[in-house]
């Protein structure tokens, strides 16, 4: 398969996310060819894959065989051989800007000119890891939210360098790949998915830490409530159908509560009392011991409401 002058795919590192890349990918029509420079973590790559396509498959959110996809993936023992005709490579490295500097340097020596170098990093801009080389305009980040093979958003964000068409050329094979991409017009620290999350994790604290709610109580708020529209629309649309006039008349309405709102809220460090004490309650509902197998029921109920969508 072709989409924007790309036909084969590098994935560096075959962790959680990297084979989760290999997936989006593969099943999209690409080839792919995965690396990563642990020996054990290149061993497990096929099997997981295969688990994970399963999977899949039983939430119809696959239209072709595990074998016909799988056949599209390889697991090379080299980083020279995973980037032989590779025209985008998505690294997926530990979140250590010194380690994806080396890797992204490692990869710039070797790739072919004008191979476009993609970061799944979740919050080191583009500028911190690809100032100092040399075919820089070819680097941005692709962000996506974990699984990436089941949660299709992934932001697109360049550095100041970044060449405008290669974000263009990003987000079209993204887009090719099934992913639903977000270009950012400019870089920003977190970019805008942990932006938002972070500005909802900082009131979730708040309102604990101020004996306002139990943390069970403020996740009910959006399991039970904002998240059921959250799934199927975004903030403006939520308050453009909130209000009869549409989002000028809601914000007529309510604007002067949420800026009183957004007065009242201070910058609050997550101390050691306050994210203890949270444990504590989380711990009473989920034990430690089954937090591996809830975040398996997660991702399971991610693929009933992706194939809900879907169909």
């Amino acid at each position: 398969m072709t989409a924007a002058g790309i036909t084969r795919i590098a994935v560096v590192g075959a962790g959680l996310i990297g084979r989760a890349w290999a997936i989006v990918f593969a099943r999209a029509g690409f080839d792919v060819a995965v690396y990563d420079e642990s020996a054990a973590a290149r061993a497990t790559v096929a099997t997981a894959i295969r688990s994970s396509l399963e999977e899949l498959i039983e939430y119809k959110l696959l239209d072709e065989s595990v074998d016909t996809v799988l056949e599209r993936i390889l697991v090379e023992p080299s980083l020279e051989g995973a980037l032989e005709g590779a025209g985008y490579v998505q690294e997926s490295v530990v979140e250590n800007v010194e380690v994806k500097r080396a890797v992204h340097g490692a990869i710039a020596a070797i790739a072919a000119p004008g191979t476009i170098q993609a970061s799944s990093t979740s919050g080191i801009p583009a500028s911190q890891w690809s100032e100092g080389l040399a075919n820089r305009a070819y680097c941005l980040v692709a962000h996506p939210i974990n699984p990436p093979h089941v949660v299709p958003i992934v932001e697109v964000c360049g550095a100041p360098w970044t060449s405008p068409e290669v974000v263009e050329r990003v987000a079209a094979f993204q887009k090719a790949a099934g992913q639903s991409p977000v270009v950012l017009r400019k870089e920003v620290n977190g970019f805008v998915v942990n932006r938002l999350q972070g500005a909802l994790l900082s009131e979730a604290f708040r309102l604990y830490a101020d004996g306002v709610a139990s943390a069970e109580d403020i996740d009910k708020t959006i399991r039970d409530g904002l998240g059921l529209r959250w799934s199927f629309m975004g903030p403006f649309e939520t308050i453009d159908l909130n209000a009869p006039g549409g989002i000028a008349d809601y914000c007529a309405r309510f604007g002067p509560l949420y800026y009183q709102l957004a007065r009242e809220a201070t910058a609050q460090a997550w101390g050691e009392g306050l994210v203890s004490a949270i444990e504590a309650e989380r711990r009473k509902v989920l034990g430690a011991d089954a937090l591996k197998a809830r975040s398996a029921w997660r991702d399971r109920r991610l693929m009933g409401l992706m194939g809900f969508k879907r169909g």
